[in-house]
């Protein structure tokens, strides 16, 4: 019964982080606002910034990954190996929602000494899409983060407890 809930724990988690980064994908992929002040029009998309497109393609890495893995059987001797593609997918996670959050962050607010103009207030629906796409990705990451943990624990086993 503990080995079925572990399974299944596991399972949910890894569901849940697969829905968070497809998420985070389709928000970020159809984020697209056309802004027009007097004679100039701004056009802003994910793709004329290219920490949203590593963005978009981690999460994409992630989405594909989790959906795989979804499917390994649990008497597979690949799960060892799961839990280094768990280290790894989680510190892509981590660097392109720290690169996308950089980028949105000046897209908010500007940055005085470089010269940058904020944009959200011109394209305000773009920003409020990027916004939830990068809190999707956070859940990605949050989810992934306990999935590390509970691999780890499970698959592992770091404490040595099971008797052999």
């Amino acid at each position: 019964m503990v080995k079925l809930t572990q399974r299944l724990g596991g399972l949910v988690l890894r569901f849940a982080a697969f829905c968070a980064a497809l998420g985070a994908v389709i928000a970020m992929i159809t984020s697209r606002e056309r802004s027009s002040f007097f004679v100039i029009s701004l056009v802003a998309k994910y793709s004329d910034l290219a920490a949203f497109k590593y963005f978009v393609i981690a999460n994409a890495i992630v989405t594909v990954y989790s959906f795989l893995v979804l499917f390994l059987p649990k008497e597979s001797l690949l799960w060892k190996f799961v839990v280094v593609l768990d280290l790894m997918v989680t510190m892509l996670l981590t660097s392109s929602l720290s690169a996308a959050v950089a980028v949105a962050q000046v897209g908010k607010r500007g940055n005085a000494n470089a010269g940058w103009l904020p944009i959200c207030g011109q394209v305000p629906r773009f920003c409020d899409q990027i916004t939830g796409a990068l809190i999707a990705g956070l859940v990605a990451l949050v989810l992934y983060v306990f999935l590390l943990i509970f691999s780890i624990h499970h698959v592992v086993d770091p404490f040595l407890l099971r008797k052999s």
